[in-house]
């Protein structure tokens, strides 16, 4: 008789923050549980959940315990929902949690798929006949969100004062992501990168990024590549889509195509994306990219494909290849039979989604 196979335990935290961010993490957890359940003792998810966010800097003037990182710092993964609340100013509750979590962290590596799910309808017509399928990679640990600069001369009176936001480029930073981006496109079925960059505008940052770019791609001759302005991509996008595979950029302008894409796609409400350190040395989030959405927030309207499309990115890095595309095609499988939530153009809650997902996994 074979010997059991020794069970695979996985130590996740889970940090719901704010507003639908609770409702998607669990909805997300569920599914994950539900596989774990199912997979005979193979594997398990030892869950604990932070409760850090907005309504802990309220009580507090933190958004997270002063010790977090070292809490965070011997988890195999951490699960995010969103952070963000009408009371707390953007640009505290996003560096008070999320950007001191990849930063420190040195999640440098931000990957978000642009996937056009079956029975979502796009803006884009040419979604209806054409296939479309990318990635963008997203320079994630310095570029425009570097937090280099700062506010002075307030003192010489209204009117008087400065703001200097600094975008850091280093070497080693665009070459990491870039053989990131290569690496990857091996994988897919079609070897492209398209790097974006703006250094007709930026001499100095974009130039770097340039000449980095021609570098590396010297190491892949089995890679196509070209370079585009990143508002020509933006156009690019919208216009010819099917030429795509892996797009590289900076922080920045990574951040707004992939949002550009995901709304291509149908709905923010659909983007999964995984903050990567592909070294291991620290553990890697993955995060819908969508909204604190306060409006809709506890009204079971959220729509958790975004959250549940990051658990199955959190599968492939946790190794488990195989369950992770089995969790995509329930995805899909669930989309396809018309199960939407409204943002997509349907009436199903969050719940059902949930439920739908889970059925699809055939468990």
């Amino acid at each position: 008789m074979p010997a059991p196979t020794e069970q695979r335990r996985f130590r996740i935290a889970a940090i719901p923050a704010d507003g639908v961010g609770v409702e998607v993490v669990a909805a997300g957890r569920a599914v994950l549980d539900a596989l774990a359940d199912a997979s005979h003792g193979a594997f398990a998810f030892d869950w604990t959940e932070l409760p850090w966010g907005c309504g802990y800097y309220e009580k507090t003037g933190r958004m997270m315990d002063p010790d977090g990182l070292e809490t965070l710092r011997d988890f195999d993964a951490i699960y995010f929902g969103a952070v963000g609340w009408p009371t707390v100013p953007d640009h505290i509750s996003l560096w008070g949690l999320r950007l001191a979590i990849c930063q420190s962290f040195d999640q440098w590596a931000n990957v978000r798929p642009v996937h056009f799910h079956p029975g979502v309808v796009s803006p884009l017509r040419k979604a209806d006949h054409t296939e479309l399928d990318w990635v963008v990679v997203r320079e994630n640990s310095e570029g425009e969100y570097a937090g280099f600069g700062g506010r002075n001369l307030a003192g010489r009176g209204p009117g008087n004062e400065v703001a200097l936001q600094t975008a850091l480029f280093t070497e080693k930073g665009c070459e990491r992501i870039m053989r990131f981006a290569f690496d990857l496109a091996r994988t897919r079925p079609r070897r492209k990168v398209s790097s974006v960059t703006k250094s007709n505008a930026q001499q100095y940052g974009m130039v770097l990024w340039d000449e980095v770019f021609a570098r590396v791609a010297r190491d892949y001759p089995d890679v196509e590549t070209e370079s585009v302005l990143v508002d020509a991509m933006s156009a690019k996008f919208v216009l010819k889509p099917e030429d795509l595979s892996v797009v590289v950029a900076s922080n920045l302008n990574a951040d707004i195509l992939s949002d550009l894409g995901s709304a291509l796609a149908g709905s923010l409400g659909l983007a999964a994306s995984a903050n990567l350190n592909p070294e291991r040395r620290f553990p890697s989030m993955f995060e819908p990219v969508h909204g604190s959405a306060p409006d809709i927030a506890g009204h079971g309207l959220a729509n958790p494909i975004g959250a549940i499309g990051s658990a199955a990115l959190m599968l492939d890095h946790l190794g488990l290849p195989d369950e992770a595309e089995r969790l995509r095609k329930a995805i899909d499988a669930t989309t396809g039979a018309g199960v939407l939530t409204r943002d997509v153009g349907g009436t199903a809650t969050t719940d059902q989604v949930v439920a739908a997902v889970i059925e699809r996994l055939g468990l």
